[in-house]
Order: structure tokens, then sequence, then C-alpha cells
């Protein structure tokens, strides 16, 4: 199931704005609110998912990572169980 990735209006304004500085700064172009909203949306659609799942498996590797170290420092508290004197 594919749930469609919205952003929050605020959002939205804000990175709206940035595209039409990028056009103006960048390719001496104006682009308006529709044409800066459209852009933003399919970009949103065809790289969202990507973006998404670069950032779940950059979450899965650091998780690893955190998990690993748990498991030394539990390995570190062991006690000696063989050759225990009474």
């Amino acid at each position: 199931m594919i749930i469609p990735i919205r952003l929050p209006k605020e959002d939205k304004m804000e990175i709206i704005k940035s595209v039409q500085a990028y056009f103006e700064e960048e390719r001496s172009e104006s682009i308006g609110d529709l044409g800066a909203e459209q852009l933003i949306d399919f970009f949103v659609k065809e790289l969202g998912p990507y973006l998404y799942n670069k950032a779940i498996d950059d979450a899965r590797i650091l998780i690893n990572e955190r998990i690993n170290q748990i498991e030394d420092e539990l390995y570190s508290l062991e006690k000696p169980t063989q050759n225990r004197t009474r």
C-alpha cells in the first residue's frame, strides 16, 4: 500500500518560494506559484519514495550499530560462571 506524501501547507509555501528563488537566481527565469507547486508535487511523487527508503535504510543502519553497542556492553557485564570458588 502506497501512502502519498503530503507536505503541510506552511512547508509547501516555503518550498515554493525556494523553487522560485532558485529559478530566478540560477536560470534567470520566473516561475509562478502554480508552476512551482506542480514542480514540487512532481518531485515529491518521483523522488519521495527513493528519499524515504534511503532514510529508512540509514535508520536501520543506525539502529543495528546501537544494538551491537548494547550487545557489547551486555557481554562486558556478564559474570564468569566456570571455575568458581565456593
